[in-house]
């Protein structure tokens, strides 16, 4: 009979309990974190920004490194995941859309994206339209496209021979990062709660104003606004470390940003709005119509104030400031009634409410001529410095102040 050697034994047992490296837990920890954050790193830069949208050139050695890593660390392919999310922006929040929870549920996007993402990277038709322009070289076509499960393969060998036993939990929380952060949370919650800066036509919101977890993608309605932007924040205290590694890698000659989210230019205030004012106004129209959603939301502050001076019921003008500044279609339905009832309470309101449906004119009207345009810009504020509310009134001047 052959007794086993104890010797042997004894070392598989502790490997299977320490791996090779022996390292305490919070050190496993730390390097699970790093080496997701390199897969949500690959995704956001990569994947999104530069493959996707366009908006960065990335030099080689960052392209080679993301390509490997999303091919050990998630087992995606280039072409089926920008395809994907282009289709997204093409589609967003209809019945074509891969992944909107406005018309798939929140549950459903959020606990099962992996599954639509699967699904959806069977549609030929998807692939084919609108995956063009990604790499095509023979490392992809051979390599990542031929053996996608062998690198993740390559990743769980790697973890297990580091820290034994526990490298697979490691590797369980590495595959699943990005199925539950990018395509629950982001595609998910990022279309169903959170702030918006911008009143883009689809549902996206801003996680929060602080995009660290999820490399910037927290950032989703400033992103949805400006979608081939390469800097996903645009406020003062919004923070995106996506962009901030674009920049390190622009500095060092890694990178080339081709586009950024546009920036209203100011100058002297005109004597009247002109066809480059005009231009500017269309070019800045997301900022131009934020800036107005905070003159009303002041509006409707000053009028609440007024009517608790006054001992007054607010809550019809507490609904009005969370949504009367926006689109009358992102409106539930049930509100419609009480927003009337501010307006109809409040002639001051209702002007600046008018007026504001007025202005999405001046893009909304394609089939104006620049001439009738123009036009209609100067009567706009020819009536706004005529109301007698100092708000249109500073607005307008600020207009007239705009420059392409």
């Amino acid at each position: 009979m052959l007794l086993p050697d104890w010797a042997v034994l004894t070392s598989a047992i502790d490997w299977l309990a320490h791996g090779v490296l022996d390292l305490s837990w919070w050190q496993i920890v730390l390097y699970t974190l790093v080496t997701t954050h390199f897969t949500i790193a690959a995704v956001t830069i990569f994947l999104h920004r530069s493959q996707a949208h366009r908006s960065l050139d990335l030099g080689p050695i960052p392209s080679h490194f993301f390509r490997f890593w999303l091919w050990v660390g998630t087992g995606m392919q280039t072409k089926e995941w920008v395809a994907i999310h282009r289709k997204h922006h093409a589609k967003c929040e209809t019945e074509d859309d891969p992944h909107s929870p406005q018309t798939r549920g929140l549950s459903t996007v959020m606990w099962r994206g992996a599954e639509l993402y699967r699904s959806e990277a069977s549609n030929a038709e998807t692939i084919q339209k609108f995956g063009h322009g990604t790499p095509d070289d023979w490392i992809e076509r051979n390599v990542y496209m031929r053996f996608g499960w062998q690198g993740v393969g390559l990743m769980l060998i790697l973890n297990v021979i580091l820290f034994g036993g526990l490298g697979l939990t490691v590797w369980a929380v590495q595959m699943l990062w990005i199925p539950f952060w990018a395509a629950g949370v982001v595609n998910g919650v990022g279309h169903f709660w959170g702030y918006r800066n911008f009143e883009a036509v689809d549902a996206s919101t801003n996680l929060v104003p602080w995009g660290i977890v999820i490399g910037g993608e927290e950032l989703h309605n400033n992103h949805h606004t400006y979608p081939t932007s390469a800097k996903f924040s645009v406020k003062p205290y919004e923070f995106d470390i996506g962009w901030f590694y674009i920049s390190l890698m622009q500095k060092i000659g890694w990178a080339k940003v081709k586009k950024v989210a546009p920036k209203m230019q100011l100058g002297q205030v005109k004597p009247v709005a002109d066809e480059k004012t005009l231009e500017a106004v269309i070019a800045n129209r997301y900022e131009v119509m934020a800036r107005y959603a905070r003159g009303v939301r002041k509006a409707c502050g000053d009028e609440i104030e007024m009517l608790k001076a006054r001992k007054a019921d607010v809550s019809v003008m507490q609904t009005a400031k969370r949504w009367l500044h926006r689109d009358n279609d992102k409106v539930p339905a049930r509100l419609h009634s009480k927003l009337a009832e501010a307006r109809a309470a409040h002639p001051v309101l209702d002007k600046m409410i008018t007026m504001r449906e007025e202005l999405r004119q001046l893009w909304l009207n394609t089939s104006h001529s620049r001439e009738q345009l123009t036009a209609d810009l100067q009567a706009w504020c020819q009536r706004a410095e005529a109301s007698g509310i100092k708000a249109l009134q500073d607005f307008s001047m600020r207009l007239r102040a705009a420059h392409a």
